[in-house]
């Protein structure tokens, strides 16, 4: 599950309690349906980079932190790690909207941060200086993030804090941990890419894998082949790419899917296949690596986002500036 670099701290200054801010961007257009919009929720220290500012407020302190914004809340932040992946999202809205004008099933962004929104003023200022379709800012004051995911029927939620993903994913909300590095990615369309097992499927053939061996689970998986494989955390939000991508034509749909899988086409694939079959979860791609290393495929594809449990997986798409979303199983 371990994913830290030396030096890198994830402390996110959480507590109980704590008063909730929430204050509405009133600067857009239009305001999505909550009852049909999908919601993603990420964290401001997700969407920018603001690494000099955490860190100032894990060695100088919440005083001091804030003071420094609100010196600095005219100067945009820079942009982060997430930042591609929502620009992608809006560019998608947009093409839905182009489509239907009155489209309800949109994506709506909603940001977290767990400091207050006196100190928030920055992050507002930098979300409007890029002109992000932020629909609405939750300052927590230090609570848990995930205690306000299911009341905004949040869809996925991607976040520097490694204790809110966590909390997130026991409370069965897809979530992911997003730590700030280096990226590139593909400039069209929204490109997403998933592992299989743990993530877009259920842990138990890596459970029956890492308690009886390689030979142990390729039996498992052939003895299985006609059973779909249980759900896992990213299902959901797989099945709805997968309809979005229906409104469109194959020519002119802008969302691309990948599955990205350590598991061995001859092997372990069929099970894999039907599953997705199952699902009635069309994905534009599968690659079936072997236990290959999953970078050098992924630098081609160059996804806005790829979703992997593997703290290995994670660090060889970060080293070729793939933005990388960690999702950790066995929270305790």
């Amino acid at each position: 599950m371990e994913v830290r670099e030396a030096g890198t701290e994830f402390d996110c200054g959480l507590k109980m309690g704590g008063k909730v801010e929430v204050i509405l961007n009133t600067q857009l257009k239009q305001q999505k349906d909550p009852k049909e919009a999908i919601t993603i929720a990420i964290s401001a220290r997700a969407l920018f980079d603001m690494e000099e500012e955490h860190e100032l407020f894990l060695s100088e302190g919440r005083e001091t932190f804030e003071t420094f914004q609100l010196t600095n809340e005219d100067v945009p932040l820079k942009e982060g790690i997430v930042y591609p992946f929502i620009k992608a999202v809006q560019m998608v809205n947009a093409r839905l909207l182009a489509r239907n004008p009155e489209e309800k099933q949109l994506f709506e962004i909603i940001l977290l941060s767990t400091h207050s929104a006196e100190g928030g003023v920055r992050i507002i200022n930098s979300v409007n200086y890029y002109g992000l379709e932020i629909s609405k800012f939750c300052f927590l004051n230090g609570s848990d993030p995930s205690k306000y995911l299911h009341s905004n029927n949040v869809k996925l939620f991607l976040s520097a804090c490694e204790s809110a993903v966590c909390n997130a994913l026991k409370k069965d909300i897809p979530a992911a941990l997003m730590l700030h590095q280096q990226y590139q990615t593909a400039q069209e369309h929204l490109k997403v890419a998933f592992d299989g097992d743990s993530v877009l499927f259920s842990d138990e053939t890596d459970v029956v894998f890492k308690e009886k061996g390689l030979d142990a689970v390729i039996k498992y998986e052939k003895d299985r082949e006609h059973v779909p494989i249980g759900e896992g955390p990213l299902k959901e939000f797989a099945m709805i790419l997968g309809e979005m991508k229906k409104k469109f034509s194959p020519e002119n749909d802008p969302i691309n899917t990948y599955l990205v899988t350590a598991r061995s086409g001859n092997d372990m694939g069929i099970r894999a296949i039907k599953t997705l079959r199952n699902w009635g979860l069309k994905i534009d791609e599968a690659f079936f690596m072997a236990g290959s290393p999953k970078g050098p495929l992924l630098s081609h594809i160059q996804p806005h986002i790829f979703f992997d449990d593997n703290a290995r997986n994670i660090k060889g798409a970060r080293a070729y500036g793939i933005p990388s979303a960690f999702v950790p199983s066995g929270c305790e």
